[in-house]
Formats: structure tokens, sequence, C-alpha cells
């Protein structure tokens, strides 16, 4: 069982990283495999609609961001993206990837486990994480929650590191991600199947 865990910030080792090393650290107490990616803070193409992924199966644009992602998520059981908060919303790097991910190739993340996470000094963590959440949503995605909201709260890492209930809310999140991957994984060896999901209609008007 594998996890990948997504930082959205352009600090390799801050806030947000902090919060998901301790998800991190929690998973691989429970024999759970990881790997923590860095969006980084080189500029992530937005998608530009143009449909061409419908046709090939992957996006257009092939930086080494989104191209890398996706790539490596075909082979997970299970993912965290967090994302640190900016005037109330996620870091547009982030948003874009995943708009682009999703958009592109989401069947790979169908069925599978989700958590998504957001960091800020004070506020605006819950409008943030309603933007990035919707990705696991409308993709048939298991999404996991925690003993409070996905978000740790600090200027610095230091800062995350003293939020003991953040902290403590980034572990649970690791539990009950650990716990959900054992269960999906013996509910296979057991028979039980994984929901048929219908063909999509896409209603385009209300009547």
């Amino acid at each position: 069982m594998k996890v990948l865990l997504f930082s959205g910030s352009p600090r390799k080792n801050g806030c947000t990283y902090t919060a998901l090393a301790e998800i991190e650290k929690t998973l691989n107490a429970a024999g759970v495999e990881t790997e923590i990616l860095q969006i980084g803070a080189k500029p992530v193409r937005d998608c530009i609609a143009c449909g061409d992924c419908r046709k090939t199966g992957s996006c257009v644009f092939k930086d080494d961001v989104v191209s890398e992602w996706l790539e490596k998520c075909a082979g997970a059981d299970g993912y965290v993206f967090g994302t640190p908060t900016y005037y109330g919303h996620p870091s547009g790097a982030i948003l874009s990837a995943l708009d682009r991910m999703f958009f592109s190739n989401s069947r790979i993340f169908r069925h599978k486990p989700v958590a998504f996470i957001a960091s800020a000094r004070r506020a605006g963590t819950t409008a943030t994480l309603d933007a990035i959440s919707k990705h696991g949503t409308i993709s048939d995605m298991l999404l996991v929650g925690s003993s409070y909201w996905n978000m740790v709260h600090g200027m610095e890492p230091e800062d995350v590191i003293k939020d003991e209930e953040g902290m403590q809310t980034m572990r649970n999140i690791g539990r009950n991600m650990a716990w959900l991957l054992k269960c999906l994984e013996a509910g296979k060896k057991s028979g039980v199947a994984l929901p048929e999901t219908e063909r999509k209609y896409m209603t385009n008007f209300i009547r």
C-alpha cells in the first residue's frame, strides 16, 4: 500500500510540508509506504479547456509537475493533497495542477481514499478546504476526515508544531487513511467488488 502526499506550497519545508510530514509519520508507523511530492516555485499552467485530454487521456501541456504527478498517481492507493491558504483560497499552483489532473485523468482516482488539508496563519482554511475537496467529491473518491477540520495553523513550521490540535488532526488523518486502506485490501481479498459507476450524464440545463 502506498500513499502519495502532495504539497502545494512553493516553500520546500514550510507549514504545509510540516503537516504532511506528521501524516506521513503516522502512515509509516501503520506500515503504509509514502512519498511526499512538492509543487515547487515554478509556474504551473492552468487548464485552458481545450478538450484534447478527452481524446488522448492526458493533458496537452507536458510540464514537469502535472505529468510527473499523474504518472505516480496511477500506481498509488491513496492520496493527501495539502495547500497553504492565500487570501482565503488554495495556492494558485495546486489549484491549477488539481484542475488539470482530475479533468484529464480522474478515472485513476476512482474509489481510492483521499484527504485534503490546509495550513494558514489564522483564517481562510475552511474556504480553502471547500475549494480543493471538490476534486475528490466529484471523482468517486473516499474522503478521509479526522477529529477536527483538516487544517493546521502557524506562520512558520515551528508554530505549526506547537498547534497541538492541528497536529493531532494530522495524525488522525493518517490513522484513518491507513485503516481505510487495510479495509479496502481486506475487502478485495474477500471478493467484495468495488461499486459500479453509471455512465456519466451531463445535464446542461434545468427544466
